[in-house]
């Protein structure tokens, strides 16, 4: 009752600030935030803003939003890292096929991007902050602040510089900073939460219970949770600054509650806070009918007989003459990425993705984390562990997660390896080589070790494929089948190299003062000796 009472007075504070934005005005606007009205109405305006601030790490929503949120996840995510992953192909070929699935950045979709990934977590955050100041409860800005990185760290790995140490401030000019100071500035604030929900955990006191939709409040799955995610971002700019990543991943790992280990560990969006959670691809495949297989999928899965490919896919429609017959006796097909063909009856019967309502979408998964921890004791040794032993039990952890009782041992020692794929149907042709000879099996160098450890955490990353894009281009694998056209060669797209970054909006650069601060932010690439915005500038971490 103490706890509630103190919310309850965070409410009357909350509903007497106002809304500001430090974001250009075209991408400023959070059209899925609860209002201000809201929040008086239903009289929880501190709560609700939890809960909007978690519906923002992946936009999701409810029945209520109909297909408003639906239609933001499409253009900001799914048709782009979701298909540059190597996860989807899409039964569509928008604009005449200019579009991002073909590498021709859109600015209007680019723009959904940056909303979804930076500009609709602010407002709720800023928010958030003020209230907890003004009220002293710590424990809900440590929260605000562990949901914030979770958004923001995909802009920041989506586009590069963005505003971070000044987001707070009252106006819309707003400088950007590095990414290597953004960074730096995440772990910080991540250590600094971590101990106050720490502190909470070790009390057994629930934060915000009735408004978090992803642990109930449970403070101790948090901490494990931001360990978790410090643990990622430490793993992300590995290449570009070793000790560091070095540093934040034994921090995350060698804490009280350390990181995820269990399946119930999961971060999810599912059913929470009395609301239930809409999956964006299940209405993007079975309602649009454009989501389907992508074609990397089908090497990998058929090549390896992996058990998950029936949990992850469902089999061509019988009437498809296209499908290749997998081990488990039934046919499967992908669509190629960056196709020019429209929405097709032949594409339509291919593959559908395996969601069901139920399905949540989800954050980090505890089989991501033993990857991670895996690729860290292949690099560092000692105290990280055994990089056979943490591979092995990621395997597994994604075996459990999908429900696949299959032996992980049988799996590994196959000897199997990813299959060629060609199509010969009319003008919908495409023929992909096996793209590569790799089987399960740890063994060999160790870039032959980081290869498998990536594939697996690509396999196991399915379906988010916002974190399986910044791997690939971390890392370079796995090695994917490549973009059937290429439209976004004048915007720096290569075949190869395909999206290493995002575009900028065009609304950045439409004002004086927004045009000063986007050069500003031109200037801080390349370890501040400037670069382009284009789609093959790399970022501080792609070094590899």
């Amino acid at each position: 009752m103490k706890t509630v009472n103190r919310y309850t007075l965070m409410a009357i504070c909350a509903m007497a600030l106002t809304t500001s934005s430090c974001d250009f005005e075209e991408v400023n606007t959070n059209q899925f935030e609860m209002t201000e009205e809201e929040g008086t109405r239903d009289d929880f305006a501190v709560g609700g803003l939890i809960t909007a601030l978690e519906k923002t790490v992946f936009p999701v929503g409810t029945q209520a939003d109909d297909t408003d949120v639906i239609n933001q996840y499409q253009i900001a995510f799914h048709l782009s890292a979701d298909c540059w992953s190597g996860y989807f192909g899409q039964n569509n070929s928008w604009d005449g096929g200019n579009n991002n699935t073909s590498y021709f950045l859109k600015d209007g979709w680019i723009a959904a991007t940056y909303k979804c990934t930076y500009t609709n977590a602010l407002n709720a955050w800023k928010k958030l902050k003020k209230a907890s100041e003004d009220n002293n409860t710590p424990e809900v800005f440590a929260l605000a602040q562990v949901l914030k990185i979770s958004a923001w760290h995909k802009a920041l790995e989506s586009f590069g510089p963005i505003p971070y140490s000044h987001a707070a401030d009252a106006t819309m000019n707003i400088p950007f900073d590095s990414e290597k100071d953004v960074y730096t500035a995440m772990f910080k604030d991540l250590t600094e939460a971590i101990d106050v929900l720490t502190a909470k955990a070790e009390n057994g006191v629930s934060i915000m219970k009735n408004y978090d939709a992803v642990y109930a409040g449970d403070a101790a799955k948090w901490v494990r949770y931001a360990n978790s995610l410090m643990l990622r971002l430490a793993m992300h700019i590995r290449y570009a600054d070793n000790e560091m990543a070095k540093k934040y991943a034994a921090q995350a790992i060698n804490q009280a509650y350390g990181v995820m280990t269990d399946q119930k560990d999961e971060a999810k969006m599912s059913t929470g806070a009395g609301l239930v959670f809409r999956n964006n691809i299940l209405w993007l495949s079975d309602q649009y009918d454009e989501s389907r297989m992508g074609t990397s999928m089908v090497a990998y899965l058929l090549g390896y007989e992996d058990p998950r490919l029936s949990a992850y896919f469902q089999s061509v429609d019988e009437s498809s003459s296209y499908g290749i017959k997998a081990f488990d006796g039934k046919k499967y097909q992908g669509v190629p990425l960056g196709h020019t063909y429209g929405q097709t009856d032949m594409y339509k019967k291919f593959s559908k993705p395996n969601i069901q309502a139920s399905t949540p979408t989800y954050w980090l998964r505890a089989s991501e984390v033993y990857f991670l921890r895996a690729e860290a004791a292949l690099v560092w040794g000692g105290e990280f562990g055994d990089a056979e032993s943490l591979y092995e039990q990621g395997i597994q952890m994604s075996f459990d997660e999908n429900g696949v009782k299959s032996s992980v041992d049988s799996y590994m020692y196959s000897g199997k390896t990813p299959i060629a794929n060609a199509l010969s149907g009319w003008y919908y042709t495409y023929s992909y080589p096996a793209p590569c000879e790799t089987t399960v099996e740890f063994e060999g160098s160790q870039e032959d070790k980081l290869e498998k450890i990536m594939i697996q955490k690509w396999i196991a990353l399915y379906p988010n494929g916002q974190e399986a894009w910044t791997e690939w281009r971390r890392t370079g694998y796995p090695v994917l089948n490549k973009v059937l056209v290429n439209r976004g060669s004048s915007q720096g797209a290569t075949a190869d190299g395909g999206v290493r970054r995002m575009l900028y909006p065009i609304s950045f650069y439409q004002t004086q003062d927004g045009k000063e601060i986007y050069d500003n932010a031109l200037k801080l690439f390349n370890n501040g000796n400037g670069g382009q915005d284009r789609s093959d500038t790399r970022l501080w971490w792609d070094c590899k």
